[in-house]
């Protein structure tokens, strides 16, 4: 009989929300559209909303979002402060230029703003926001502590600093909530610069506490503990890993680039090839048995396939109306949505509506 899932925890496998959203992070980087960012964002969100549970790190999700807003501004702000490469000729506003020697001619501080430019800015922030922002979607759907479990024994011991990683943002988020109404309820203030130093240093306490004891909980469990295997394996499981790693690097480099879209699908399946390979090698040295391992049924398949689905799409639609998905600034014109591409990113929905409503602890 198949193991079920435990009370309080989704039912869906936690690599098949990571593949989800690494879609969705991919399909925002093939477009500058807004109007196609800005559905990928509310895509996530929506599944956020209708699919996360209560823990500690189901609330990491604002916390992506706000620091999307946060690159958003800094791209603002460095092409106000530092100019931009398109030029324009709707000037918005015009600052005093700062005189530069003669080694830094190209670069200048000040000058004229031109509207062109600030959308430009818009575009290129909201590309790397969407980006941050899918990536948060997964950091709330998927336990970090279920997704080890789901690791091969090679990665094991990455795995588990990854997961220690994985939980402090959250714990100290979880944290950060706790103290500041517990302040507000003796009457003290929990804002501004004095809230922020009177809350920081117990929160950044308790959450590096709780991540050490996690450690410590799984290294008292055996997590880690490796077995003698013959120097040849080990040759060649390192030769398969770092080859195979190395192939999916050059091969995500062109797939995300113009020029490397010819040899990138087959490096990148090569890489991937030999990668895993070399996983199953290394998993000779970290033998070991799952407790009610999570089953990579098929809504997983649904969910990972609803994103990857959206990113193929995303990289057709790019190589086929390239300015769709990325509109010009100059002359500048308002965006128009795509249908096609609407179409693939709204396949992102899918997992709101196959997988179950997650149970909550009793």
């Amino acid at each position: 009989m198949a193991p079920r899932p435990g009370r309080g925890r989704p039912s869906v496998h936690p690599g098949a929300w990571w593949l989800w959203s690494l879609g969705l992070a991919t399909a925002a980087t093939r477009t500058t559209n807004p109007l196609l960012l800005a559905l990928l964002v509310a895509v996530s969100a929506y599944v956020v909303a209708a699919r996360r549970t209560s823990a500690p790190w189901s609330r990491s999700y604002s916390a992506f979002v706000r620091l999307g807003l946060a690159v958003l501004a800094v791209r603002l702000l460095f092409a106000v402060a530092l100019g931009s490469p398109v030029p324009g000729t709707h000037t918005v506003l015009t600052l005093p230029e700062l005189p530069l020697p003669h080694w830094a001619q190209g670069i200048r501080v000040g000058g004229r703003v031109t509207a062109e430019g600030l959308v430009f800015a818009v575009y290129d922030g909201l590309k790397l926001a969407t980006l941050l922002i899918c990536v948060g979607a997964a950091n709330a759907l998927a336990n970090p502590a279920r997704l080890l479990k789901s690791l091969p024994g090679a990665l094991y011991e990455a795995g588990v600093a990854v997961v220690v990683a994985l939980t402090f943002a959250p714990h100290l988020i979880a944290d950060i909530r706790r103290l500041r109404a517990a302040r507000r309820l003796r009457g003290r203030p929990d804002r501004g610069l004095r809230g922020l130093l009177q809350v920081g240093l117990p929160v950044l306490e308790g959450a590096l506490e709780r991540s050490v004891a996690l450690a410590a909980a799984m290294d008292a469990r055996g997590f880690g503990r490796t077995a003698d295997v013959p120097p040849a394996v080990r040759r060649t499981t390192t030769a398969l890993t770092l080859g195979g790693l190395l192939g999916v690097c050059a091969g995500t480099y062109g797939l995300l680039t113009a020029e490397g879209a010819a040899y990138g699908l087959p490096l990148l399946l090569a890489g991937l090839t030999a990668a895993l390979a070399g996983l199953l090698l290394g998993g000779r040295r970290s033998p070991r048995t799952r407790y009610r391992p999570d089953v990579w049924d098929a809504r997983a398949w649904l969910v990972a396939g609803s994103g990857i689905a959206a990113a193929a799409l995303l990289v057709v639609s790019a190589a086929g109306d390239p300015a769709a998905l990325r509109p010009g600034v100059v002359p500048l014109t308002a965006p128009e949505l795509p249908l096609l591409p609407a179409g693939a990113v709204l396949l992102g929905l899918l997992p709101a509506f196959v997988t179950p409503t997650p149970e909550e602890p009793a």
